[in-house]
């Protein structure tokens, strides 16, 4: 028995709830078929990804919290040089994290010699290390980075780009589906109410039917928000849309790509190539020393808007008996800023590296990023909420909606209902197509016989393709296999079957 992608025949026009409609329930199909099983994993992965702030201490209570002791706490530069002891001699201190919580450990991150990451954690009353983590396998970085992309690298992070904009797809297709035609015309408060309340009377395939599509009704203005605010972070369009947005002054402050030249002022001798740049220049040909961005730096968190700020760092300068700030001066000029707690510092990589302090709090409008000269302490740039451009802005806000971080518990609960009521929607989805699947094939809704005019619905996938480049390409490949490959394997089934009936 041949598997085959649509059902025997093709329904004729007059059945149909109106023209084009089986077509966009054909697009509803593959759409919610390819996107089904991702959905799931990203609404689970998602909803432990919200309570992170609540779980870790679970998962780490012996590393991360600690009782406050009678002695006052010790300093960044003790806590720091007991972390650094209980690493192997070759490892960097990269990172450290500041939290001003009384029952909170010190955390600083190494780089090992093998390439990896390590947190340290320190007792910030008496020094004792309380233990260590390997900062890519804790959980909530498993969690995250299978949210992001399967754990498979780059073509998984592309694989749930793609599935992302599939689910736009399924949502639209999802919509027009739902759309009460003749009831809308009717105008009755029964017809309304019968498109948003399931009818829960029913029995069997009709039951599961009307459940999906009002919860998915309900869920779609939901479900359209978490992925236009998700997709910014993606690894290849998200890339792109913010070199966009920072190239056009609506995303990094202007001035931060490509013309931010920043670095600590070197006591002594500086070579003279070193001399001659000025420490803050914006001109087109003093260009930011090339290498890494906020997006390379070892820091756990950083603000979508800066990603793309190229970072001081001039490996090749030298400047005998230079003498770098203490940690614990750094953490007090900083709070001479505003900042006292739940901020990460990037440690300096060169003898005109700076200290680069990130604070990615849950209001969005306290985000800061700031550059500390490494000798002076002075604040060589202070980015802010308001140097953002317009969609640095807007993204901010809804990075912080979309992880449940903005309004606090609340916030924590609106993302968990809405993503467990998208795996819902994947999970009633496969039960109605089980249940209308014929035997042996796949069981696609079925084509119509007379071609509708869709122009509106065309002109729409041309736009996301045109937007979105990757999903373009496959909105072209699922097209052409549709017409070329499932028409064909369903016309032979439907001769198959009429020969079979003679």
């Amino acid at each position: 028995m041949s598997i085959v992608p649509t059902t025997v025949r093709a329904m004729p026009a007059s059945t149909q709830s109106g023209r084009g409609y089986r077509t966009l329930w054909r697009w509803h199909f593959y759409a919610g078929l390819f996107v089904m099983p991702f959905l799931v994993v990203l609404a689970i992965t998602g909803t432990i990804y919200c309570f992170q702030p609540q779980i870790e201490p679970l998962l780490y209570p012996h590393r991360l919290v600690v009782t406050p002791g009678a002695s006052a706490r010790l300093s960044e530069d003790a806590l720091l040089a007991k972390a650094r002891a209980a690493m192997p001699p070759e490892a960097v201190a990269t990172t450290a994290r500041i939290a001003a919580s009384a029952e909170r450990s010190a955390e600083f991150i190494f780089r090992l010699p093998n390439g990896r990451s390590e947190s340290v954690y320190v007792n910030p009353y008496d020094g004792v290390v309380l233990g260590t983590l390997d900062v890519d396998r804790r959980f909530m970085q498993v969690d995250r980075m299978i949210h992001r992309k399967l754990l498979l690298g780059k073509p998984g992070e592309l694989l749930m780009e793609l599935v992302a904009c599939w689910t736009l797809v399924m949502i639209g297709t999802g919509i027009a589906l739902w759309w009460p035609r003749e009831r809308v015309r009717e105008g009755t408060a029964a017809a309304l109410r019968a498109a948003l309340v399931p009818d829960l009377t029913r029995r069997g395939r009709p039951l599961w039917k009307t459940i999906h599509a009002t919860l998915g009704i309900w869920l779609a203005i939901g479900a359209f928000a978490f992925i236009a605010t998700g997709l910014p972070w993606t690894g290849s369009w998200g890339k792109q849309f913010k070199a966009l947005a920072t190239s056009a002054n609506l995303g990094s402050p202007p001035g931060a790509w490509g013309g931010m030249r920043l670095r600590s002022n070197v006591p002594g001798h500086l070579a003279a190539s070193a001399a001659a740049v000025p420490r803050d220049a914006s001109s087109s040909g003093m260009d930011s020393m090339p290498g890494m961005t906020m997006d390379d730096m070892p820091l756990p968190r950083v603000p979508w808007a800066v990603g793309a700020v190229h970072v001081p760092n001039a490996p090749n300068a030298g400047a005998p008996g230079a003498k770098p700030l203490s940690l614990a001066r750094i953490v007090a000029q900083t709070a001479a800023t505003g900042l006292t707690d739940g901020y990460d510092i990037a440690l300096p990589r060169s003898p005109e590296g700076v200290y680069t302090v990130s604070y990615f709090p849950a209001d969005p409008k306290l985000e800061r990023t700031i550059y500390i000269d490494q000798y002076s302490g002075e604040v060589l740039k202070d980015i802010r909420y308001r140097d953002y451009g317009a969609i640095g802005k807007a993204v901010s806000y809804g990075t912080s909606l979309h992880m449940g971080r903005y309004f606090g518990l609340a916030n924590q609960v609106v993302c968990s209902a809405l993503s467990l009521g998208l795996a819902a929607l994947a999970l009633t989805g496969c039960v109605m197509w089980w249940k209308r699947r014929p035997s042996g094939t796949l069981g696609a809704p079925a084509r119509e016989l007379a071609r509708a005019s869709m122009r509106g619905w065309c002109a729409a996938l041309v736009v996301l393709g045109v937007v979105f480049p990757l999903m373009g390409a496959t909105l072209v490949v699922v097209a052409l296999v549709d017409r070329f490959v499932f028409a064909r394997a369903a016309g032979a089934d439907s001769e198959a079957s009429i020969e079979l009936r003679n």
